[in-house]
């Protein structure tokens, strides 16, 4: 009996302290935050977008640079370790566009980076993309092979 009540008074200290340290998370606050950063991305995009289109390049062209574009500053951004708080902070809005692709295989290859060019970057570099672009492979293969059929 004694032994039971010890169990009881230990399972709720232990649920006390797992609701103090559990931190509480507020839906609406996140979901304004992943809006802001996202949206702040994908302005960010228009404005790459706008500039090289006023530079005289085709529309079709364009798409592509400022695609590039983006990917390099998240690149950057990674390598200086800014993008991942910024992931921290927006959640979701930060990780959807192409910026956040090209922040998870840049992690990779900067967290492994220290096991070698061979063995660290070229095998871990492909730990978040691979699966990413076997995905994209197989799928615009079998589109392909449906619109070729069609």
């Amino acid at each position: 009996m004694e032994a039971e009540t010890k169990k009881e008074q230990r399972n709720e200290e232990y649920n006390k302290m797992v609701k103090e340290v559990t931190p509480t998370h507020s839906l609406p606050v996140n979901m304004a935050k992943a809006f802001l950063v996202g949206g702040a991305i994908c302005t960010l995009g228009q404005g790459i977008l706008n500039y090289i289109l006023s530079m005289g390049i085709e529309e079709k062209d364009a798409y592509g640079y400022t695609g590039v574009v983006l990917i390099l500053l998240s690149v950057l951004l990674t390598g200086f370790n800014i993008y991942p708080s910024l992931a921290t902070f927006g959640g979701a809005g930060a990780l959807v566009p192409i910026t956040g692709f090209a922040n998870g295989v840049a992690s990779c290859a900067i967290e492994y980076k220290a096991e070698g060019q061979v063995f660290g970057i070229g095998c871990k570099i492909f730990t978040i993309a691979g699966p990413v672009i076997l995905y994209g492979i197989v799928v615009s293969a079998l589109a392909g092979l449906i619109y070729w059929m069609v």
